[in-house]
């Protein structure tokens, strides 16, 4: 009972997440136009670093193939927004501004930690 509910409430949490995800126009509107938008913006994207590596990490126990791998490597919450903006350089030709945020730092995951 208690792993079937663990599977729920992750489940919900991940619903939740890409309901709520917010766009790269919307990113950076926030980023702009607030009073401590740009802090507001990291946090922001520290949070959903964190909750790509736990659905990573929990999609992994269930079978999955990892597709995210740090392996000891370096990876501070510091770094999200660096790994984002990186990932908008390496790839500008392929990101809209309504592209989620959440799809380039997962694509910025796994680019830098990659699964050999």
């Amino acid at each position: 009972m208690t792993k079937a509910r663990n599977v729920l409430i992750a489940l919900c949490a991940v619903i939740f997440f890409n309901a709520q995800a917010l766009s790269l126009r919307e990113l950076r509107v926030l980023e702009a136009t607030q009073d401590g938008g740009d802090l507001h913006a990291r946090y922001y994207l520290v949070g959903t670093m964190e909750a790509l590596l736990d659905s990573e990490a929990f999609a992994v126990r269930a079978g999955a193939k990892p597709q995210i791998c740090v392996n000891g490597r370096r990876l501070e919450p510091a770094m999200a927004k660096d790994l984002l903006d990186t990932e908008l350089r390496r790839r500008a030709d392929v990101y809209e501004a309504d592209m989620p945020a959440t799809l380039v730092l997962r694509n910025a995951l796994k680019t830098v930690y990659p699964c050999n």
